[in-house]
This record gives structure tokens, sequence and C-alpha cells, in this order.
């Protein structure tokens, strides 16, 4: 008897692709009483709508940690405490080393606490002493940090939605990632020209060095092509570890998924080892998540490091 298999069983990208149908089992189609996949409206597809969906849980999420943290006060409860946990990590493990003190931040907290009337007190304490104002104590790392967090929960988002039922990565999308990545770009040549200006920006791509004239006439364009040339090709490649390594994973799951249906005769050895494999690979997929949004926010403080610290 000939085994009869579909193309979606021999394709196993047929499930991390991006579709205007969102693909539900058959026996919950049966429960609608209906033969066919839903059809999104308005051309909307299904990573359309997840990232929509990250967007709004990280919104809620982080409303409601920023609505308990107002004023100083301590976080309760394992929920919030995990979120806080996680954001506390960027900042100070990710942020603030990677992208350091600007050159001339230096030596601007030489005026806490001197010749003034300003005196230096803790965030969210509220009664500093009489005569003198409050100056908030930060890191000059901190004002680049919005963007960072920003990135990194939108993706953690995007990656985690892949680990439930029905759901899917829209990081596992090439596209998405692509854009991911120009705006990081866009966000790096912005900080770069903000503390550089725009001229001053361009002329860092170049690295110093100490030429005779007609020499420095010839290279230094030529290097400059190169230095802004590998700019574009640092963020491309941004865009695509993040795809290849969450569609990679999902791919795998596929492929352990469809052992089972052509497993035929040899189905009781296959079906458990398929199972056991995608409960393995799962788990990994978890933490894969959380890494490549950890990676993408350094690679992303280190990108904007460059572009305020010029050399």
């Amino acid at each position: 008897m000939k085994l009869l298999i579909s193309a979606e069983v021999m394709d196993p990208f047929h499930h991390v692709r991006d579709s205007s149908e969102w693909e539900l089992p058959q026996f919950v189609l049966t429960m609608f009483g209906r033969d066919e996949q839903f059809v999104l409206p308005f051309g909307l597809t299904k990573y359309m709508v997840l990232q929509v969906v990250a967007a709004i849980l990280a919104f809620l999420v982080f409303r409601g940690l920023s609505q308990r943290v107002a004023g100083g006060k301590p976080v309760h409860g394992i929920f919030w405490n995990f979120w806080e946990m996680l954001a506390l990590y960027v900042r100070d493990a990710i942020v603030r080393p990677s992208i350091g003190i600007p050159h001339d931040d230096h030596g601007h907290d030489d005026h806490h606490g001197h010749g003034g009337d300003s005196h230096a007190v803790a965030v969210g304490e509220s009664h500093p002493p009489e005569g003198h104002s409050v100056v908030e104590i930060g890191h000059p790392a901190d004002k680049y940090l919005p963007f960072v967090w920003s990135v990194f929960f939108y993706v953690l988002f995007c990656n985690l939605l892949g680990a439930l039922p029905l759901m899917g990565s829209p990081t596992a999308n090439i596209n998405v990632t692509a854009v991911l990545a120009f705006m990081v770009f866009v966000h790096v040549v912005m900080y770069g020209t903000q503390k550089s200006g725009a001229v001053g920006y361009l002329k860092s791509l170049v690295p110093h060095m100490d030429l005779p004239g007609p020499i420095a006439v010839l290279l230094l364009p030529m290097i400059w092509a190169i230095e802004a040339g590998g700019l574009l090709i640092k963020h491309g490649v941004l865009a695509i570890r993040l795809f290849a390594n969450i569609m990679a994973g999902h791919t795998v799951l596929g492929v352990f998924l469809g052992f089972i249906a052509v497993s035929g005769s040899l189905w009781p050895i296959i079906v458990p080892a398929s199972i056991l494999g995608q409960v393995g690979i799962g788990m990994l997929e978890l933490f894969v998540a959380f890494l490549q949004a950890y990676v993408f926010a350094l690679l992303t403080s280190l990108f904007i490091s460059a572009a305020v610290n010029p050399h």
C-alpha cells in the first residue's frame, strides 16, 4: 500500500511561514462547523496580529510595573518582581556597561554637592534638606535605556508567543527582523548625530590615523566607504541572526512532528521518540527566546556605544 504524504508534511517550513490564514486543528474547525481555515480580514497576516499582541502585552506589563514603582515604592509579587528583575538586568548588565559614560559626560556629576544649592538625593527621596534642590542620581547611559528596553521586551514577547499552541513567533520572519534592525540603525545614527553633529558623526566612522597628505587623500575616502558599508552590514546581520535562530528552532519542532505523520508501522517507536524530542527542543526554544532578546539588546547597546563614543 503506497503511503501518500501531503505537501504540508513534506514542507518543514509550512508552520513557520507567515500566512493570511490562522491555522487551527481540525477538531477546532469541526467545533465551529467549518471545513476551511480562518482567513484574516483586511489583508492582515498572522504575524501582523501577533506583533500587535506582543506590543499590547509589553504595554500592559510595564504600565502595571511603572505604577508599582512610582514614588520609589518596592515591587511586590512574583509576577511583578520577575519583570522588574529583567528590566534591571538589562539596565545594569547590558546598557550601562556596554555604552559606558560618553567622553564629554565625565565630570558632569562634579556639581553634585559642590558650590551651589543643589543636593544629590536618591531617586524617590522626596525630602531634600531645606534650601536645596533635588538632583536625581543616574547614569549617562540611561538616556538610551528606554529604546533598548523597548527592543529587548518586544523581541522577547515576539519570541515567547511561538511557545504557545496555535501561535507563532513573528521574529521567525525576515521582514519583521529587518524592520527591527532598521529601527536600531536609525536610532544609532540619530544618537551619533546628536552627540557629535552630522558632520562629526560621519567623520567619526574613520579612525584617527596620522597619514601624510597625499596618502590621506587617497586612503581616507576608501576607509570611510568600508566603515560605512560595515555599519550597514552589522545591522543586516542583526536582522539575519535573530530570524535564523528563531526560525531554525520552529523548523526543528516541525520536523520532529513530521516524523509522526510518516511513521507508518514503526509508530510505536517513532511517536514516543518524536514527542520526547519535541519536548526537549521546546525547552531549548524557551531558553533561546530569552537568549536572542539578550543578544539583540546587547548588540544594540554596542552599536549605540560606538556612535556616542567615537574614537
